[in-house]
């Protein structure tokens, strides 16, 4: 009997002792994120300052480094989408549609930098300086109608939509699961940071910022390997779990999470 009590109690204390730790872990968590979105808006009030014009407003005054450019690029092009969306796609139906994705981004990325870009820099500029993407297609082609203005930007609209819903979506789902918050709730106050700092500092703010990020999500993504192999039990034990699944590693198929036939990728 006595005993019995005793393993009642160490097992409450255990529970008490596990939940404190777990109280503990968000409440860091919490701060650092909270911390973490004060510094971005205050970049945005810090470059704020710097805007003399819309032209720096837009462009950051054309003022961009190569380093800043291209973190920024691909930290807004990747987002959550690389930390939350792709990941789940290959553990769900292994390597190909994960894989053919990176490759083809990897690809048409080079390609977009190495022809369009340093041509769309310098045409630009040249070109009545300028400032928006539906601006130079309505100067290059003398469209003083601005037809050709309003269908590219309506476009933009179209496609930046579900682009940038997405990205409040994932910061909904993240403080959701990590501190219960009510999904729209979560999503409304991550909107409203977003929106503040960008419409504050302009470019040079919402470049600077997603610098920050990139160099965060770079870090995360390559603790995560480690932790996640090393817990599974080492490389070894990870490449023979993924083998011992149906094409799982294959690039022309995909796996079925439900264990029957794969579907042919394409």
């Amino acid at each position: 009997m006595e005993f019995a009590n005793l393993r009642k109690e160490a097992y409450e204390f255990s529970s008490i002792h596990t939940s404190s730790i777990m109280d503990n872990s968000k409440i860091c968590m919490l701060v650092t994120i909270v911390v973490y979105l004060l510094v971005m808006v205050g970049v945005g009030i810090y470059y704020s300052h710097k805007n003399k014009n819309v032209s720096d407003f837009y462009l950051g005054g054309r003022k961009l480094g190569p380093i800043v450019t291209a973190m920024s690029a691909e930290a807004s092009d990747m987002s959550s989408w690389l930390l939350m969306g792709l990941p789940g796609v290959a553990f769900l139906t292994g390597a190909a549609e994960a894989g053919w994705t990176a490759i083809g981004l990897a690809v048409g990325t080079y390609i977009n930098w190495l022809i369009v870009a340093k041509r769309l820099r310098l045409y630009s500029q040249r070109c009545r300086n300028s400032i928006t993407l539906p601006d130079f297609f309505s100067n290059r082609y003398r469209d003083d109608k601005k037809i050709l203005e309003a269908i590219s930007a309506i476009i933009i609209l179209i496609f930046f939509v579900p682009y940038t819903a997405s990205g409040f979506s994932a910061c909904g789902k993240l403080f959701g699961t990590l501190f219960g918050m009510e999904y729209h709730t979560a999503m409304i106050m991550s909107a409203i940071i977003i929106i503040a700092y960008t419409s504050i500092g302009g470019f040079l703010a919402a470049s600077t910022t997603d610098l920050i990020q990139s160099i965060i999500m770079t870090f995360a993504l390559v603790v995560l390997i480690v932790f996640g192999v090393s817990k599974a039990g080492g490389m070894q034990v990870v490449m023979e779990n993924a083998e011992g699944l149906k094409d799982y590693l294959s690039l022309n198929a995909l796996h079925n999470p439900a264990g029957g036939e794969s579907t042919p990728f394409g």
